[in-house]
């Protein structure tokens, strides 16, 4: 090669070279630019994304940002106009017409109407699983006045029933039908049950993006969401991803894979995590309590004095203190849920009394014969703290205590008959919306007798009544001082140890995610009491450019 050929391949090489560094150089440093906004929250699983079948936390999660409400909850437990932009209220409390804001979209371009109102009603109404248990008693159905004004009639008075109304989603009808199976349900099929295992058929801010029904759901921002993006660093994406596993969950937020971890890591795990760089630990009061449900139907916890004998030998405080740091202790009602009783004090250890009401037990005696039963969810490690706990201290009276770990969605299948619930389910309840009548009726009545919520198996005619009058209320103070009586009354029946208030807590990527309820409790302020609203992703905020190491991008 000749010299002047030479230093010309050496000056366009030197000039190819200059090229790509210069690429990468530009590229490096739009990168931050480019990135997603994104939240990767880990969960129990599973999680329905059908309005008329799911209603743990996953699953409202899950419900409150695919779909919309006629009206949105309020962290004081009052509600504002959402698709309903204004209602009348009958004198007799017994019909409520509201008018809808017109031109709202559903994810698919359809524009949502009075009667999808209607026809999400009628459905929930008909399958009767989930939020059901809301309308079946009370509501007899609705009708589409106009293109945009639909009237509900109510069967009876229900006192909080704006409040309920937060979880009747609407679905878009069209679509629906358009996916229905063969079912059950005559003309309508499956009702597009199935369909919606992974799909939405919803007008929420996000939509559903991808659902591995065993894994992860991914959820996009719509962006012609109705109610608009004010909040301009919202998330673009989020994921909820399905595991509670404590290795699992310090190693992604070790990579930076995650921003929000689950509530049920140990205080350990927690304690661990927060020692990654810019991690914080959350705390609200969402009004979860953690029950132990003893089953009234089943020997031994189907005598009183035996429930009572369990109660007084539990050291309360010590389980707050070593398991659930921050919490409180608690009756049937969290005492952040509006309409809790003040006046009832919350059961505390005493093995004196724990021993005088085991000797009035027809059990007595015979305790190693009897054994009790106590199985605790495998998804949420303190829970077996708690059990075993409580082990050594009923030993102290001679009670065996059989502790049995089991998978979240095997302990729904043996709550559903009275003769496979065990005598004892560690389960923690948030209320459904914002007033005691949620848990009264979602833990006590009848109606939800064969559901997770309920391990007790109560049956009382006496309590349903005095739910039906308090909720059937229309006067807030005079249904508040129902709520309380109630309260009294399940108190003397000792049908569940109340073990505490849980204080909530998760940790989050504090340097570049701003946590709403988080924050609003900083500033002394209230959290959302509806479960799954603290996770409004609308409201909250990403900022990738902020982001310290450690962090993986999200990449869609």
């Amino acid at each position: 090669m000749k010299a002047s050929k030479f230093i010309k391949f050496l000056r366009n090489g030197l000039f190819l070279v200059l090229v790509v560094s210069l690429v990468l150089i530009l590229s490096c440093a739009g990168y931050t630019q480019q990135e997603v906004k994104a939240i990767r929250h880990t969960n129990s699983w599973p999680c329905y994304l059908d309005p008329a079948v799911g209603s743990d936390y996953a699953s409202s999660i899950a419900l409150c940002n695919l779909y919309d409400s006629l009206v949105f909850p309020n962290p004081d437990g009052s509600v504002k106009p959402w698709l309903a932009k204004s209602w009348e209220i009958s004198e007799d409390g017994l019909t409520y017409t509201f008018e809808l804001v017109p031109g709202v979209k559903f994810h698919n371009g359809d524009e949502l109407t009075a009667d999808d109102v209607v026809f999400s009603l009628e459905r929930i109404l008909t399958i009767g699983e989930g939020y059901g248990y809301l309308f079946t008693a009370n509501v007899e159905g609705a009708e589409a006045l106009e293109k945009y004004k639909v009237k509900f009639n109510l069967k009876k008075t229900f006192g909080p029933f704006l409040g309920a109304v937060v979880r009747l989603y609407i679905l878009n009808e069209k679509q629906i039908m358009a996916n229905i199976q063969d079912g059950l349900y005559g003309e309508f099929g499956d009702y597009g049950k199935g369909w919606l295992v992974t799909h939405d058929a919803g007008s929420g801010p996000y939509q559903v993006k991808e659902m591995k029904t065993e894994q992860y759901l991914l959820m996009e921002k719509f962006n012609d969401y109705w109610a608009g993006w004010e909040n301009k660093d919202a998330p673009q994406y989020v994921k909820e991803i399905g595991t509670t596993e404590a290795i699992t969950i310090r190693t992604l937020m070790s990579r930076g894979e995650l921003e929000i971890t689950d509530q049920w890591q140990t205080s350990e795990n927690l304690a661990a995590i927060e020692q990654i760089s810019n991690t914080e630990v959350s705390s609200l009061f969402e009004g979860s309590v953690l029950n132990i449900m003893l089953n009234t139907k089943k020997p031994p916890t189907d005598d009183i004095h035996f429930r009572k004998a369990l109660a007084y030998c539990i050291d309360y405080q010590q389980i707050i203190d070593k398991i659930f740091p921050g919490s409180c202790p608690s009756g049937s009602i969290a005492s952040s849920t509006p309409g809790y009783n003040p006046n009832l004090k919350p059961c505390i250890l005493d093995l004196v009394k724990a021993e005088e009401e085991l000797k009035q037990s027809p059990y007595y005696g015979n305790l190693e014969q009897y054994p009790f039963e106590l199985y605790w969810v495998s998804e949420v490690p303190d829970e077996e703290k708690v059990a075993l706990m409580i082990q050594a201290n009923a030993a102290k009276l001679g009670i065996k205590v059989n502790i049995v770990k089991v998978p979240w969605l095997s302990l729904i299948d043996v709550l559903a008959k009275t003769e496979t619930t065990p005598t004892g389910s560690v389960i923690f309840v948030s209320p459904h919306y914002a007033e005691a009548g949620s848990m009264l009726e979602s833990r006590y009545h009848s109606r939800s007798c064969g559901t997770w919520e309920q391990g007790e198996w109560l049956q009382d005619p006496e309590i349903d009544a005095m739910i039906e009058d308090a909720i059937a209320s229309i006067d807030q103070k005079e249904r508040f001082q129902k709520y309380y009586a109630v309260q009294e009354k399940i108190a003397e029946l000792s049908p569940t140890l109340w073990i505490l208030e849980q204080a909530v807590k998760q940790a989050y990527r504090s340097d570049y995610i701003v946590f709403p309820a988080e924050e609003d409790v900083k500033r002394g302020k209230l959290c959302n009491p509806v479960m799954g609203y603290n996770f409004y992703y609308r409201d909250f905020k990403v900022f990738p450019e902020r982001a310290q190491r450690p962090y993986t991008p999200f990449k869609p």
